[in-house]
């Protein structure tokens, strides 16, 4: 695996590119500490398995004041009031 800095990996951005596209891992620093690896197509793996975790419906939230106003209806009240 190449390690470097990311103002080499800037540098030579299309040789690293080459690298990778030759079955060859790059590792990429921030302050030397690692921040991403560039690995050939097919070799990630993790990232993948974590995309549908992304596709997943978020359920929705409800608001419920106290005097069982919504969030919405408290929304509203307010701007007829002119608050």
């Amino acid at each position: 695996m190449h390690t470097l800095p990311l103002s080499e990996f800037r540098a030579n951005a299309s040789a690293m590119l080459d690298l990778v596209e030759r079955g060859e891992r790059v590792r990429i620093l921030r302050h030397g500490r690692p921040v991403a690896d560039l690995v050939p197509v097919g070799e990630a793996s993790e990232p993948v398995a974590r995309v549908p975790r992304w596709k997943q419906p978020i359920e929705p939230l409800y608001l419920v004041h106290p005097d069982g106003r919504t969030g919405a209806q408290l929304i509203i009240d307010e701007r007829e009031r002119g608050a």
